[in-house]
């Protein structure tokens, strides 16, 4: 980037309005890809004009658009009226995939089943596949007795590049990630062939919420804006 200037979309300190990414006539703040990235930027505009590629854009564009109701009213007052099942439903209907990918934690088996119901009578084929497929012991990455989380115990472990090559063999169109681990859920984008969408991501301690961490980190979990060990 020029002057070795790190993109820092999150700090910046304008309105949506006085944003140059939002506004034509707006301005950049320190660290503005929209203003120092313009060769990634074109670049990106090229691969857009992939047919397969423009195709799959601007029916998540229109997805969007289509989660709010009112839009022709003025003045206008943004109102959500679909949860993300629903979306994800009716976009893998507007690109036309008939075979759709559930990959999911055992941790979530309950969610899964009941994902799967709703998927399958909107008419999709449902290929399921759990984390702990091929029952491989966590030895085999090299996990010790003492680092398992049942100590002195077979511990299977989480299995998310066979869960991508699974889905790769059975030419899932369309994948949905439903509660994998950090670094589970990358490795299952990494090896997978077709585009994934997550459903819902593990969070143990607040419900599979994330964000509830995040919005009390001014008080409850003020903790996690001090650096602290492991």
């Amino acid at each position: 980037m020029e002057n070795n200037k790190l993109a820092d979309c999150a700090d910046c300190g304008l309105s949506r309005n006085e944003r140059i990414c939002m506004n034509p006539q707006g301005r950049a703040s320190k660290g503005c890809p929209t203003a120092s990235e313009k060769k990634e930027i074109e670049k990106a505009k090229s691969i857009y004009e992939n047919p397969d590629i423009k195709e799959f854009a601007r029916q998540a564009s229109l997805q969007e658009s289509q989660c709010y109701s009112g839009r022709d009213k003025k003045p206008y007052t943004m109102r959500p009226t679909k949860p993300r099942i629903q979306e994800i439903c009716e976009f893998a209907q507007k690109m036309n995939y008939t075979r759709l990918g559930l990959i999911f934690c055992v941790g979530m088996a309950r969610e899964a089943k009941m994902v799967s119901a709703i998927l399958s009578k909107q008419g999709f084929e449902v290929v399921s596949i759990v984390c702990k497929v091929g029952c491989v012991p966590k030895e085999e990455i090299g996990i010790k007795e003492e680092e398992k989380i049942f100590i002195g115990q077979h511990e299977t472990m989480c299995n998310p590049i066979a869960q991508a090559l699974i889905a790769n063999n059975e030419k899932t169109q369309f994948n949905i990630l439903l509660g994998l681990c950090v670094g589970h859920d990358s490795l299952f984008f990494k090896f997978a062939d077709a585009p994934t969408t997550v459903l819902a991501v593990k969070d143990r301690v607040t419900g599979h919420n994330p964000l509830a961490a995040i919005y009390t980190s001014g008080s409850y979990y003020a903790w996690l804006n001090q650096k602290t060990d492991k």
